[in-house]
């Protein structure tokens, strides 16, 4: 794969190393010119040292051609301007971090599939310790094309109960968020726009269902 990395810190450059390892195409994007230097040095990859919002920058990296894009400066607002000038070459996945939840959820409100936001996950994960919770992580589940996503409900579909939208094969409901609360399927709850819907389905169907519950799509194919 061609993968663009935008941000040169700690979380860019050990991703970078791992998908070195795999053989993969990589493009790194820095801004900070000794950053930018030392990662060309240590790393067998190609290095831009440049500000990574900018879409002639990302046109230098060819992003037109890029299997993905993976946005994780230090900076959220511009993790979301990346994802979305990716967006806008249709480049097939796009990872953005997040560290303020607020930005979390401007990102899948957006309609951002996979977002990353680190001190949410570790918080959860030491306060479970703390606790004496042993905390298991969705994604050591996950295995083959299996995948848990969540799809914010769009106002379209805003007053329909859970279950009157029929998901595709292969897929299932597992509840849904609002707020901090969480409703289980069997509640069959009201949707209300905002709400934020976890499924259970397969890679294939999960942008099928993001525009499902965006208003998109009255129905799914199986």
């Amino acid at each position: 794969m061609r993968i663009i990395i935008v941000g040169g810190g700690p979380l860019g450059v050990s991703l970078a190393h791992i998908l070195v390892r795999d053989h993969h195409e990589i493009i790194i994007i820095e801004k900070d010119t000794n950053k930018a230097r030392e990662i060309a040095e240590t790393l067998d990859c190609t290095v831009i040292q440049a500000e990574g919002t900018r879409p002639d920058i990302l046109e230098k990296a060819e992003i037109g051609k890029a299997d993905a894009v993976v946005a994780v400066t230090t900076h959220d607002q511009d993790n979301i301007i990346i994802g979305l000038i990716a967006r806008t070459f249709s480049v097939r996945e796009i990872i953005i971090r997040t560290d303020d939840a607020r930005f979390l959820t401007v990102a899948k409100q957006l309609g951002f599939r996979h977002i990353v936001n680190p001190p949410q996950t570790t918080s959860v994960i030491i306060s479970d310790a703390l606790r004496g919770v042993d905390t298991i992580e969705l994604s050591t589940l996950v295995r083959g094309d299996v995948r848990f996503m969540t799809a914010i409900v769009g106002g379209k579909q805003e007053g329909k109960r859970l279950t009157a939208l029929e998901p595709p094969g292969k897929t299932e409901y597992i509840g849904l968020y609002r707020g901090e609360t969480f409703h289980f399927r069997g509640e069959n709850p009201v949707l209300k726009a905002g709400d934020e819907i976890l499924v259970i389905t397969t890679e294939e169907k999960g942008e099928q269902i993001a525009r499902l519950f965006r208003g998109e799509e009255s129905s799914l194919p199986v």
